[in-house]
């Protein structure tokens, strides 16, 4: 895949918002199923080991879907995806963090993102 320019990545974003969402959802439902799997968890309505199973492949799924976009998704929890770009010739990738309304941060692709800065 190719470098995003901004408002290619920004529409990406908006397109993935959903799918992301869901991921949110089925992340956390399959973290409860699991808890109550333990010996002495509590107990949970949302199912068993079959529910867990099938949370932790829909989850494999929705990964997939992002990844599939050219995006790239460094983390679950929090969800964190990132978006191959160039700034005034510098590979950089736009950072999308869990709970940013919109995509406003950068960061240099050699420094993480310990280096994210608000886009100009």
């Amino acid at each position: 895949m190719g470098l995003f320019t901004v408002p290619e990545a920004r529409a990406e974003l908006a397109r993935l918002l959903p799918i992301l969402d869901e991921i949110v959802t089925v992340r956390a439902d399959m973290v409860e199923v699991s808890a109550a799997l333990v010996p002495g968890g509590t107990p949970t309505d949302l199912g068993g080991l079959p529910e867990r199973k099938a949370a932790e492949a829909r989850l494999n799924e929705l990964m997939t879907e992002v990844q599939e976009t050219g995006a790239e998704l460094k983390g679950v929890a929090p969800l964190l995806v990132d978006f191959p770009a160039e700034l005034d010739g510098v590979p950089v990738l736009l950072c999308w963090l869990e709970g940013d309304t919109e995509l406003i941060w950068y960061h240099r692709a050699d420094l993480g993102f310990a280096g994210r800065r608000r886009l100009p």
